[in-house]
């Protein structure tokens, strides 16, 4: 049978479309993945929290006494100077009205006084009449032993008499001092309160309290003049450039951390990030409720900011600040984001592309970070592997770079 040339091309244009069809319906697309380099560098791993800034000492000032605290003579913000600058002023309290009864008491016990003291001073006038005449005694007994008619004995037993009556003197005027002590106290029982107070206006009576150290008025309690009882805090002084950071960490965080690492500081409103030293974990933690409900083990962190204070303009008392503690760090470090990690059989492993093709390779990692996991092998510098892998991804799957088809 004779094949014609048309029908040769007629089959060979078919076979092709055929075969055209065929690869069309069973080839594999490659995958757009995300890649990334593996590289060396510098790397940390952190504890990250919140903390909030405060004064290191803060010096509260309290009333000294019971009294009136006048109307504050500073004021918020203000420069104060140790021993010098006056920042609070109490007026010592009025003595309360006397009703009948107290009245009649008060002045019973002053008239005892004055009896009591009359009675004294003619206890001293008697005194004064005994030394007198045993000075006189004394006297005629020295000169008459002088001329020899009197013995040494009369002698001595004049001198022991006037000894004795100098010592009644001596009690006597003590005990009229006394009186005239008993007699003033009752007087001043009866002083109306408003005599007692327009007296104490001159300003010698009140308190005068002086800044305990060089600083600035933090808080005024009650800026206007009040009542207060002793020991009422009336204000708060500190020195605002002398700031440390306390920080609320989970107990489970701070096992991990050691007084002395270091702590980079940001989100505290400025554009530089601060440096700071852990400086203490408190011994005792505390239970408190996240905002998911969940029961956490808490407990503060104290750190001193290196930063100098003309590093950190405007920080203050009680600003919220973010921590970034350091718990270990390497300058040299093999690191694989940590997207590309995932668990196969007990380990981890990553996908790498080699010419357009994916491969599975297991790798063994050391600290992980934020972002970034340190490479202890399985893998070398310049490795591309695969971020974030899809179901879609095997052993020998065909991908292709996502950046290149954009």
């Amino acid at each position: 049978m004779k094949i014609s040339a048309r029908n040769i091309i007629l089959a060979g244009l078919g076979a092709a479309l055929a075969g055209g069809l065929g690869y069309t319906a069973f080839r594999t697309d490659p995958v757009p993945v995300d890649l990334h380099t593996v590289t060396r560098g510098p790397m940390q791993v952190t504890v990250n929290a919140d903390g909030q800034t405060r004064i290191r000492d803060i010096y509260e000032v309290a009333a000294p006494i019971t009294g009136t605290a006048r109307r504050s003579p500073v004021e918020v913000g203000d420069a104060v100077v140790r021993g010098e600058t006056v920042v609070a002023i109490v007026e010592p309290a009025a003595p309360s009205l006397l009703d009948s009864r107290a009245r009649v008491q008060a002045e019973a016990a002053v008239r005892e006084a004055e009896a009591a003291r009359a009675q004294t001073e003619s206890q001293l006038r008697k005194a004064d009449e005994d030394l007198a005449y045993a000075q006189s005694q004394f006297e005629r007994a020295q000169a008459l032993v002088e001329r020899g008619v009197a013995s040494f004995t009369r002698l001595e037993d004049a001198t022991q008499q006037l000894a004795i009556a100098k010592a009644a003197r001596d009690a006597a005027a003590s005990g009229l001092r006394m009186a005239d002590s008993a007699l003033e106290r009752a007087r001043a029982a009866l002083i109306p309160p408003e005599e007692d107070r327009a007296g104490s206006f001159n300003g010698e009576c009140c308190i005068r309290i002086h800044a305990p150290i060089d600083g600035t008025v933090l808080e005024i309690d009650v800026i206007s003049e009040r009542p207060v009882t002793i020991g009422t805090r009336l204000l708060s002084i500190g020195r605002p450039d002398d700031l440390e950071i306390v920080a609320d960490l989970l107990s489970s965080d701070a096992v991990r951390l050691e007084p002395g690492d270091l702590a980079l500081v940001e989100r505290w409103g400025g554009e530089t990030v601060l440096e700071a030293r852990l400086r203490k974990i408190e011994p005792v933690a505390r239970t408190k409720v996240s905002a998911l409900g969940i029961e956490e083990q808490r407990v503060d962190a104290l750190f001193d900011i290196l930063t100098p204070p003309e590093g950190r303009p405007g920080l203050g008392e009680g600003f919220a600040v973010f921590l970034r503690i350091v718990e270990w760090q390497a300058q040299d470090a093999l690191q694989v984001p940590l997207s590309a990690l995932f668990r196969r059989d007990g380990g981890w492993a990553v996908f790498t592309v080699e010419d357009g093709t994916a491969r599975l390779v297991p790798v063994q990692i050391g600290r992980r970070g934020e972002s970034t996991a340190e490479v202890q092998e399985g893998l070398a510098p310049g490795a591309r592997v695969i971020t974030h892998p899809s179901d879609a991804i095997g052993e020998g799957s065909a991908v292709v770079d996502r950046a290149t088809l954009e």
